[in-house]
């Protein structure tokens, strides 16, 4: 079979594939092909559609793929398909930032930076599958340690953690209205307090 034929394959399954495709997924479809022959045909389709004329493009989501539309045609796309945007508060946005830049972190952690019960807001962000239980932390009373999911990172478009957004990428989020305000509370100096945190302590994402 050609290098082509299965370009043209591979396509295909991230294409009808419901969720991002793994590149071990698609080894296991293809296991008469070697892997390396896999990832080249992955990267020559993103160099394809990395195309600012094209409508979709590949992407690379929690070290997997998926097609998706251009953030620029999105207000025609919904006249399509109706979704429902998701909104957070900023104890959610602010809690989930944390997390994302200090896990594995417990919930007094969360609570010490915030200053604040965060109980009420780690239960929904549970429940919405974006940060999930890693274990308990090796201290008197064994904590529950927690962390960002798979999900989290294909709902943000992140490659992996590595590509978690500034400060300044946040902040124009939270400014195009994606998530709704309703505390007063300063983002800014959280994610700040956190950055420094991590770059002093050396701390992995």
């Amino acid at each position: 079979m050609t290098a082509c034929r299965i370009k043209s394959i591979v396509e295909s399954l991230i294409f009808i594939s419901e969720e991002p495709m793994s590149i071990d997924r698609l080894c296991g479809i293809l296991h008469e092909y070697d892997r390396e022959v896999i990832r080249n045909c992955i990267l020559e389709l993103q160099a394809e559609y990395d195309n600012p004329e094209r409508g979709i493009f590949l992407a690379e989501v929690a070290k997997r793929y998926q097609f998706r539309t251009r953030e620029e045609n999105g207000d025609f796309v919904r006249r399509l398909v109706k979704t429902k945007s998701s909104r957070f508060s900023q104890s959610a946005l602010e809690t989930l930032a944390i997390t994302a830049y200090r896990q594995p972190i417990t919930r007094a952690e969360i609570e010490y930076l915030r200053g604040v019960d965060s109980g009420g807001v780690i239960k929904t962000l549970l429940e919405k599958k974006l940060i999930k239980i890693l274990g308990k932390k090796d201290i008197p009373g064994r904590p529950l340690i927690y962390g960002t999911t798979r999900f989290f990172l294909e709902m943000f478009s992140l490659k992996d953690l590595k590509s978690l957004p500034t400060l300044r990428e946040i902040e124009e989020l939270a400014g195009e209205g994606i998530f709704e305000q309703q505390e007063e509370l300063p983002l800014e100096g959280v994610l700040r307090t956190t950055e420094e945190a991590s770059t002093s302590t050396g701390d992995e994402l």
